[in-house]
């Protein structure tokens, strides 16, 4: 075999690879032997076909097929003797496929980059701290006691948090559109569901009054007549119900599975949740301005294949989004331009942090291990059985191992980075929206 290497441009390369005719031959006859013995032709006893025969009717493709493996063996050999590391699969050109000349084949691929951490100590972090406040755990039971409200009706006059029972027609142009009619349509005041505007003169009229609601549908509304429309709906309101929230007390606290310790066990799990979360939460922020103030401050070549490979990761992961909520006969055609870029951070992302580990060798502490494994496990009703599944599972426990070297690399960038805590809120952290 003879090879020589060439650097075509960034991070390609080309191996032109020879293999003497002999060496292929011998190959090839080799392999017409074997289908001789197996062969059933015409007027033949099977495995007493003359060679001459097996030559001419299984000749070219045997030879084809050999040729095939050879330069896909002979690829692997000649890798590992440029001592090159590919990333991704290559692209094989034949240049002279006759059969009783030497096989002369091209095959293309790109190599990992040689990739060197930099300036680790320049790169600027926002840490964000927070902590879950009183006032916090108790916006948070509010919640829990409305997701537990019932409805009563009421003579009263709908308000902002009232639900009322409606029917509507709307009209554009004096004309009435499809979609703009329903009855007793069931609306929570306050919510958004509607366009806005519509709610507006609904607050104030009791059960049983009329009102003329006018309101513009938004240019990018989904519609494509009645974008930038006004339209004037005739609602007629049915009824107006107000929320009833259970009282905070024992009945209340054993909905949510807690036998002892009532009002105040309920609180101090709630509460625990709260911070578990946070903590993951803040975490997850923290790790994210790590990457990006490291993807900053080294630039990279990346592999084009590498970025593919990524690329429909995340493609099939949206799609599977998709999946759950649409017929798959409607599932859109995602085009890789959506992912490319996110597809280089990840894959430069990789290429960093793994060249950062075993710069610093860094190694999965199990105790970190021990602690990632219980934080997951304490959001189950059993953790204990969900401790016990992740180390009876080798695989399982490996990506926790992953995942601890990887915190711990940030953790290790995080002290050599200039570093400036942030105190924020809970609902900033974890309700964005709202605050």
């Amino acid at each position: 075999m003879q090879v020589s290497l060439e650097t075509t441009q960034g991070l390609e390369r080309r191996l032109t690879i020879t293999l003497p005719s002999g060496s292929i031959e011998e190959l090839v006859k080799k392999r017409l032997r074997e289908v001789g013995k197996t062969a059933r032709i015409d007027g033949f006893r099977k495995g007493k076909v003359p060679v001459t025969v097996i030559e001419k009717r299984y000749g070219q493709s045997v030879f084809a097929e050999v040729a095939q493996e050879q330069m896909q063996q002979n690829y692997i050999q000649a890798v590992i003797q440029e001592k090159v590391n590919p990333a991704g699969a290559p692209y094989f050109e034949p240049k002279n496929m006759k059969r009783g000349e030497d096989l002369v084949f091209v095959a293309t691929f790109e190599i990992f980059p040689e990739v060197e951490v930099q300036a680790v100590e320049e790169i600027e972090i926002e840490r964000l701290v927070a902590e879950v406040t009183d006032e916090d755990l108790a916006k948070m039971m509010e919640t829990l006691r409305k997701q537990q409200a019932s409805w009563e009706e009421t003579a009263e006059a709908a308000t902002d948090g009232s639900r009322v029972t409606i029917n509507f027609v709307g009209k554009v142009d004096g004309e009435e559109f499809e979609g703009g009619k329903a009855e007793d349509f069931s609306l929570e005041l306050g919510q958004g569901r509607m366009i806005a505007g519509f709610e507006d003169d609904i607050i104030g009229k009791k059960a049983g009054e009329e009102v003329t609601v006018n309101v513009t549908f938004p240019e990018e509304y989904h519609a494509e007549n009645l974008k930038g429309k006004d339209a004037e709906f005739a609602v007629t309101v049915n009824k107006v119900e107000v929320q009833v929230l259970p009282e905070l007390n024992d009945e209340f606290v054993v909905k949510f599975g807690i036998e002892e310790g009532g009002v105040d066990a309920l609180k101090e799990e709630v509460k625990n949740n709260m911070t578990r979360e946070l903590s993951q939460a803040l975490k997850a922020k923290v790790k994210e301005s790590t990457i990006k103030g490291l993807l900053a401050k080294n630039e990279i070549d990346v592999p084009k294949a590498l970025i593919d490979q990524e690329v429909e990761t995340l493609r099939k992961q949206a799609m599977e989004r998709f999946g759950g909520q649409m017929d798959p006969a409607n599932m859109p055609d995602l085009p890789a331009e959506l992912f490319e870029q996110q597809a280089k951070d990840r894959v430069r992302t990789g290429l960093l942090l793994g060249e950062f580990i075993k710069t610093n060798e860094i190694k999965a502490d199990e105790d970190r291990v021990k602690e990632i494994i219980n934080t997951q496990a304490s959001a189950y009703e059993a953790p204990e059985e969900v401790i016990e599944h992740y180390y009876s599972n080798e695989q399982l426990l490996q990506n926790i191992r992953s995942l601890a070297t990887e915190d711990q690399a940030i953790d290790l960038i995080l002290e050599k980075a200039k570093v400036t805590d942030k105190t924020v809120s809970f609902d900033e952290i974890m309700n964005p929206q709202q605050a």
